[in-house]
């Protein structure tokens, strides 16, 4: 049958019009592509920057924990070093020998004995943290020969020197030299006046013990040895609340899931 061309063309103008505004599937994607359910129409809330990422205050956790900084307790503890007293190794004699022609500075007897009292506690005059105290605390680790006259013999002074006798000035710069690890005074300074009146001062009421052993008064047990008040716990090392889980790093993100 003749078919009129009109309607032929008026069929196909109708078909076209008819798929580009009446059938969008066919534009669109594939119906058979599976839908990803992060992916609807509206803005997938999954694709958003996770609130746990944003960009935060600097958290104050986050900066270097100041108790984290190197403890200055933790530095070397001069006390706990090898007790300089016990230390082997010879002194040169000469070193804590008074020379000759030298002699102890003068002054008012009852203000050098006050700067020696001083002195005597004062750990700046050695270069490990002793003082002349940390050994004689309260009158402690003075032989019985220490209520002798000087000149006299004193076993530390013989052990690391040599010296069977030994002058009380000269005895000050040998407990300089080697308990405190230090060089010996001037021998016409203030300083080693003082100390060696103190001294005096404390001989004169020096009793001696009975059966006091004759040892190295160094040998004894170590003043540094007491606890040390670095040692207790510090409160730094507790537990750090900034060390707490993350409350944002523990739930998994939904969205981070395989889609």
């Amino acid at each position: 049958m003749k078919q009129n061309p009109s309607a032929i063309r008026s069929a196909i103008l109708a078909s076209v019009f008819g798929m580009a505004f009446g059938a969008p599937a066919a534009f669109a994607q594939s119906p058979c592509a599976p839908r990803n359910p992060c992916a609807p129409r509206k803005m997938n809330p999954c694709s958003a920057k996770n609130p746990c990422a944003a960009k935060m205050a600097k958290n104050p956790c986050s900066a270097k924990n100041p108790c984290a900084a190197k403890n200055p307790c933790t530095a070397k503890n001069p006390c706990a070093a090898k007790n300089p007293c016990a230390a082997s190794g010879n002194v040169d004699a000469k070193l804590v020998t008074r020379p000759a022609g030298t002699h102890l500075a003068k002054g008012n007897h009852a203000e050098l004995v006050s700067l020696g009292k001083k002195l005597f506690s004062d750990t700046k005059l050695s270069t490990n943290g002793l003082s002349c105290n940390s050994c004689h605390f309260g009158g402690n680790s003075y032989l019985n020969t220490f209520a002798k006259p000087y000149p006299h013999f004193v076993q530390m002074a013989d052990d690391r020197g040599g010296m069977k006798k030994i002058e009380l000035d000269e005895m000050v710069q040998f407990c300089l030299v080697v308990p405190m690890a230090t060089k010996p005074l001037a021998w016409d300074s203030r300083e080693l006046a003082a100390l060696t009146a103190y001294t005096a001062d404390v001989q004169k009421t020096f009793k001696p013990k009975a059966g006091a052993a004759a040892a190295n008064p160094c040998a004894a047990k170590n003043p540094c040895a007491a606890k040390n008040p670095c040692a207790v716990k510090n409160p730094c090392a507790a537990k750090n609340p900034c060390a707490a889980k993350n409350p944002c790093a523990a739930k998994k993100n939904p969205c981070a899931a395989k889609m």
